[in-house]
């Protein structure tokens, strides 16, 4: 059983900057979307997360290799070479692609900034040498230049590749003598044009592409991955604002470039570029119109006035509150100057640029007099919504009625698991059962710290649960994201007639998983539509929690989705109607749930549905010993593991885990430790 490549991994731990990690998920976003989901890692992960089988390309950005060393020596890069030599690939963006040769040069002599050493990932079988132009002051843009690079068009056939452009250019180097490596798999993409600081050997070799194994590398001196738009005009270097503005004339050509090395590697690249969606504004009502005057009023000791204006200013994010009926005419003059789209957070609608979401101010309508229209949101039909969240509350029973009744929604939005988690003053005065969800997220929030686009077609909403403390003993809060999952399961599954057999399975501790439509349909091949993510706060007397769920509703990439799954024969899914299932069903589960606790009853539900029954896995975390998977345990939810001997024989040892600390790769049948 095989996963789906889907992943891009851009590694931003120890040795890499902000910036360059930012704009690596800019650029990569922009041309892989939503045919890959590009996430940051840290050290850590690459070192313990099960990655290597759903990644496609492992990204190294720009900034200082000797951290990567102290953070990846060993283990990381046995890891990262393995995973390239297995079919995957390695893009490393200047400090990226000296760490990635066999020898790394830089400054050699200089004493404030020499590095000298062999490295370990050789993807490179040469030498790295820099700086291939003089200047270079780390955190500064002192030695930054528009290098000129001519292309080899007879290595780079597809697409429209130019055969010169300018890139981004701060203290990369050349790769020595790359043309005398034609025998090792090495193809020079792009040499640079100008006078060299530094002996290149022979050629000049700017960006390389190595084949390692079944896998590739391409190791690059300049940075082509940085957009001109998103270079600070302000620096303090000389002569930088005329280096953003020859960059900016060859913006297309560099991003030609970029996809040309993306298609080389063997990703699937847009012909189109995708843009960054601006943020648009929140609006929140209830089910009864008239009812969100109450969740205004018990926010009201944390809104603040200025000049007029509501506003709630939290740790994260400063919201400015807003009365369809009150906007002033400058407001509706503002409003008929923006796009067709409502978006909040750019000046200036045609420049694309890396944004930080949370110094936006986000914009919430307050509904008190009726429900949006569908001209205020056109992706999703607050009408529908409530019409069948009314028709499964009256189906369904030990439904709370609270749960669902109050929405925050959003067209684009940071996160909706964010803005409420992160937002604690805004969170602590929220009733349970309050929910917020979203069309399409620039910063969903996975476990740890993921963040990713999550594109239309995806439902994504979260919901506030407020758990008291003395529900505790009987059921304690762990056991909400094993509902989150059921939820989801017993939700599609009665979502309307003809969905109570869909192929759709759980994974430990939080993933949901289905049927690969592209295989026949006694394939045992699955992929991953969905996921869980529950946030708690421990406040007084009850845990204020957050659970995030994420669905592939109709967007059949990067995986697949619910509508690629439903025979033609059956209504379709609608965001509207699915929305108001799984939380009528969460709100229901929960009901049991706190009165019974995770009782025979969920234990037997849950294992109708989970992938892991008799499953044998290898232990990492304990030395690698066998063992095979016989279930959760129903007073904290721990996963259960009996030790396997000679001929998978049971020992009798049996092994309790957590699933916040080790994390569980279905496809290889490996259980790691998480840090």
């Amino acid at each position: 059983m095989a996963t789906k490549r889907m992943n891009v991994l851009v590694y931003s731990g120890n040795g890499s900057t902000i910036e360059s990690v930012r704009h690596c998920v800019y650029s990569l976003r922009r041309l892989l979307s939503p045919h890959y989901a590009v996430i940051p890692v840290s050290g850590d992960a690459v070192i313990k997360e099960p990655w290597t089988a759903s990644c496609a390309l492992f990204v190294m950005p720009g900034g200082a290799d000797l951290g990567y060393c102290r953070t990846l020596n060993g283990e990381g890069n046995r890891r990262i070479t393995q995973f390239v030599e297995r079919g995957g690939a390695y893009f490393g963006f200047c400090a990226g692609g000296y760490y990635a040769s066999r020898r790394c040069e830089f400054e050699v002599g200089n004493p404030k900034l020499e590095v000298v050493g062999d490295r370990e990932l050789a993807f490179y079988p040469g030498t790295c040498r820099g700086l291939a132009f003089p200047g270079f002051v780390y955190h500064s843009e002192q030695g930054a230049r528009d290098a000129e690079l001519k292309i080899d068009k007879t290595v780079l056939t597809e697409g429209a590749v130019p055969e010169i452009f300018k890139s981004y250019y701060n203290g990369g180097g050349v790769f020595v003598d790359a043309p005398k490596y034609k025998g090792r798999g090495v193809e020079i993409l792009a040499s640079y044009t100008e006078k060299l600081h530094v002996e290149p050997g022979e050629g000049a070799a700017a960006i390389v592409y190595c084949k390692v194994g079944d896998g590739a590398a391409i190791l690059t001196g300049p940075h082509p991955e940085f957009a001109a738009v998103n270079l600070d005009p302000k620096a303090d270097a000389a002569d930088f604002r005329r280096v953003i503005d020859s960059l900016a004339q060859d913006d297309k050509p560099r991003t030609d470039f970029v996809k040309a090395c993306l298609n080389k590697l063997g990703l699937q690249v847009n012909q189109e570029q995708t843009t960054v969606p601006s943020l648009s504004r929140l609006h929140l009502t209830s089910m009864r119109p008239p009812d969100t005057s109450k969740i205004v009023n018990d926010l009201r000791d944390i809104i603040v006035t200025e000049d007029g204006e509501e506003y709630i200013k939290d740790e994260n994010d400063t919201f400015h509150l807003e009365k369809p009926s009150a906007w002033s005419l400058g407001k509706l003059n503002d409003a008929l100057m923006e796009d067709q789209n409502d978006k909040t957070d750019q000046d200036d609608g045609a420049e694309d640029r890396i944004l930080d979401y949370s110094t936006v101010v986000k914009r919430m309508i307050i509904h008190e007099k009726e429900h949006p229209t569908s001209k205020e949101t056109p992706y999703f039909n607050h009408h529908a919504y409530f019409a069948n969240l009314k028709h499964y509350q009256s189906a369904s029973k030990d439904v709370n009625p609270d749960f669902g009744r109050d929405l925050l929604y959003g067209e684009v939005v940071t996160s909706t698991n964010t803005m409420l988690e992160k937002n604690t003053q805004l969170l602590r005065r929220l009733p349970s059962g309050f929910t917020a969800t979203a069309t399409v997220q620039v910063a969903g929030r996975g476990r740890g710290t993921n963040v990713w686009v999550s594109p239309a077609g995806s439902l994504m909403f979260s919901l506030v649960v407020r758990h008291d403390m003395s529900l505790m003993p009987q059921a304690p809060v762990v056991f909400l994201q094993y509902l989150a999952a059921l939820a989801i399961v017993e939700g599609i599954n009665s979502y309307d007639t003809g969905y109570r057999d869909f192929p759709i399975k759980l994974k430990w501790p939080n993933d949901i998983y289905a049927r690969d439509p592209s295989q026949s349909s006694s394939s045992k091949s699955y992929v991953k539509i969905g996921g869980i993510l529950v946030n708690s706060h421990y406040s007084s007397t009850e845990y204020l929690s957050v659970v995030g769920i994420g669905l592939n509703t109709t967007n059949a990439l990067p995986t697949t989705s619910l509508a690629a799954l439903t025979p033609a024969h059956l209504p379709a899914i609608t965001p509207e109607k699915l929305l108001a299932r799984l939380v009528t069903t969460f709100s229901s589960l929960y009901s049991r749930f706190r009165m019974a606790g995770f009782d025979r009853e969920f234990e037997e539900m849950y294992y109708k549905y989970w992938l892991h029954t008799d499953q044998i896995v290898t232990l990492e975390a304990e030395g690698g010993i066998k063992a095979r998977i016989k279930g959760i345990t129903r007073d904290w939810g721990l996963l259960i593991a009996e030790e396997l001997g000679w001929e998978d024989r049971p020992t009798g040892k049996i092994l309790q885990l957590q699933s916040d600390s080790n994390s569980f790769d279905f496809f290889k049948g490996l259980l790691k430790r998480k840090v």
